[in-house]
C-alpha cells in the first residue's frame, strides 16, 4: 500500500508561505540540508503539487541553473511521476526535460484511496498547503514531515488553518546545525 506523505517547510509560527505566497525565507540551504535531501530522495516517489507549487517547481527544476546547483535533485525532480491538483490547469505534455505530469481536477476521496491501494511508490506532497489541508481533512495523509525553519513571519498562509482536529504521534525528530528542526508525525 502506498502512503501519502506531506513534506512542508513552515515558519516557527506555522506559516507555509508569506502573506503574498513568498517563500524566499526558507532558502537558507547549507551542506547539511543538501545531504539530508539527497539521503531522502530515491527518485521513486510520486510527487504531488497544487497548481501554484507546480508552477514554481516547473520554472526552476528543468533549467541549466538547477542542474548546476543540484544535479541529484535535478534528475529526481525531472524524472519523477508528478500529480498536480488544479481545477483550471489543462493536461501537460512531456517536455524535453520536465516529464510525467498528470493533472487531477478535483480531490476525490475514493479516487485517492484507490491510488493509495495501487502498487507503486509513495505519494509525497511538496509544499502545497491547500492540498495538504484538503487531504488531511479527508484523513488521507499517513505522515506529516514538518521542516521548521527558524524564522517568525508574523503573518502569512497558515498550514493548520481549517483543519479538522487530529491527534498525532511523533515518529522522528532531527535538529539541524542551521537551526531547522524536522518533525515527523503520523495520525493516531
Amino acid at each position: 500500500m502506498r502512503k501519502i506523505i506531506a513534506f512542508t517547510i513552515i515558519s516557527v509560527d506555522g506559516y507555509f508561505a508569506g502573506p503574498n505566497g513568498e517563500i524566499d525565507w526558507f532558502k537558507n540551504i547549507d551542506p547539511e540540508d543538501t545531504a539530508f535531501t539527497h539521503e531522502n530522495v530515491t527518485g521513486s516517489a510520486t510527487l504531488v503539487f497544487g497548481h501554484t507549487t507546480y508552477e514554481v517547481m516547473k520554472s526552476y527544476w528543468p533549467t541549466p541553473e538547477a542542474i548546476k546547483n543540484d544535479p541529484v535533485m535535478y534528475g529526481v525532480m525531472n524524472r519523477s511521476q508528478k500529480i498536480v491538483f488544479s481545477k483550471t490547469m489543462k493536461p501537460v505534455a512531456d517536455g524535453p526535460v520536465w516529464k510525467n505530469v498528470s493533472v487531477m481536477h478535483e480531490i476525490n476521496k475514493e479516487e485517492i484511496a484507490k491510488m493509495k491501494n495501487q502498487k507503486g511508490s509513495d505519494l509525497v506532497i511538496l509544499g502545497s498547503g491547500s492540498i495538504v489541508r484538503q487531504l488531511a481533512n479527508l484523513n488521507l495523509i499517513d505522515e506529516y514531515q514538518l521542516l521548521i525553519n527558524p524564522v517568525v513571519l508574523g503573518a502569512g498562509k497558515p498550514l493548520f488553518a481549517d483543519f479538522n482536529r487530529m491527534q498525532l504521534k511523533r515518529v522522528d525528530a532531527r535538529t539541524f546545525t542551521n537551526g531547522k528542526i524536522l518533525l515527523k508525525y503520523q495520525p493516531v
